[in-house]
């Protein structure tokens, strides 16, 4: 008897040979393993039944191979491809995890429970950022009359400068987008809030978007590292009670098409003069929120429901950072855009804009 052990995957092979004969030169070799009920032959490159006999037995002897499998994923030399190493990384297992505990814990179905847990996490992680956001897109807007100011001034003694030197006019932009940069730098660190930490929200975002979305899609095919007591095949609710199946309806992907551009729309109406680099990043979210559709259209209703939560509270959390108590509340600086009546405001430009 031959005991195989792979402690990675806790795969077991166990090889019986019962002897009726003299035997002595028969040495069984296994050339792979797979948790299906056939094997790849890497001489034949032909697939085979895992439990089989050997035509050089006939008569003589009688092999038994079992197979045990825990693991979920196939086990294979083949070097795994950047998506496959993502979706099977240590953060999107530690969210997987989080998702099993937190639907465990609390006993809700899986719908119900992968809403309330996209509820929590945005709310304890990316409202607190969004704040943090709105306080330093707010310090870099108070700033802009100083350095409006201040580039008058240089620009002032540059014009100086280069009548005593006899500076060209090149050598003029030169010296004075040189100075103005380091004046500019100066404003930031004297009121620490430097425009590339109002990305912060970004990049957090998006890597807690990719691990939760990768961790529903193993737990959604059965690839998850964690065991299901609940399946998702029968946690879903109205039209999509399978969470494992795309939603054919096409109701969660256009809703999450919606509610996206929704969200770019409030953000392009807020721009009171926007420049033309804005204008490109607003028609590219814009262009995003449309293909999002069809992407939506293809993945397990788990998945959408999530993306379609998280789109609906990244709405709300848009919403309440317009509102002047709860920014008062939170101590951001007033800006131009400020409004008593933000939401009228916006109601007002959309019709505006688009119905009128």
């Amino acid at each position: 008897m031959i005991w195989t052990k792979f402690t990675r995957s806790m795969t077991f092979v166990t090889v019986r040979i019962c002897h009726y004969g003299s035997l002595a030169k028969l040495r069984p070799h296994i050339r792979s393993v797979s948790h299906r009920s056939s094997y790849l032959d890497s001489r034949t490159h032909s697939i085979r039944p895992l439990c089989c006999s050997s035509p050089l037995l006939a008569g003589h002897a009688s092999i038994t191979l079992t197979v045990g499998l825990q693991p979920r994923r196939t086990i294979t030399t083949d070097r795994l491809s950047w998506y496959e190493s993502v979706a099977d990384s240590t953060p999107v297992y530690l969210t997987e995890q989080l998702l099993v505990s937190a639907q465990q814990m609390t006993g809700l179905p899986w719908w119900a429970s992968i809403m309330c847990t996209t509820l929590a996490l945005r709310t304890a992680i990316t409202l607190p950022l969004g704040i943090y956001q709105s306080i330093i897109i707010a310090k870099v807007e108070a700033l802009q009359k100083e350095i409006d100011v201040l580039a008058r001034q240089l620009r002032f003694e540059i014009s100086v400068k280069a009548k005593e030197k006899g500076w060209s006019e090149k050598t003029c932009r030169f010296h004075f987008k040189k100075n103005l940069k380091r004046i500019v730098s100066e404003l930031y660190v004297r009121d620490n809030c430097h425009p590339f930490k109002a990305s912060l929200l970004i990049w957090v975002q998006l890597p807690m978007w990719v691990c939760l979305s990768l961790a529903l899609r193993n737990l959604s095919l059965g690839m998850g590292h964690v065991p299901l007591e609940a399946g998702l095949a029968t946690g879903g609710i109205l039209w999509f009670p399978d969470l494992t199946l795309t939603d054919s309806t096409w109701i969660m992907p256009v809703s999450l098409g919606l509610i996206n551009l929704l969200i770019t729309e409030i953000f392009a109406l807020r721009q009171l003069e926007p420049s033309k680099f804005q204008k490109y990043v607003t028609n590219f979210i814009r262009g995003m929120s449309l293909v999002m559709i069809p992407i939506a259209a293809t993945v397990p209703s788990s998945m959408c429901l999530y993306w379609l939560s998280s789109s609906c509270v990244g709405l709300a959390h848009n919403l309440l950072l317009r509102s002047p108590r709860f920014r008062g509340v939170c101590r951001i600086p007033p800006t131009r855009s400020d409004s008593e009546t933000p939401y009228k405001d916006i109601a007002a430009a959309f019709v505006a804009k688009y119905i009128k």
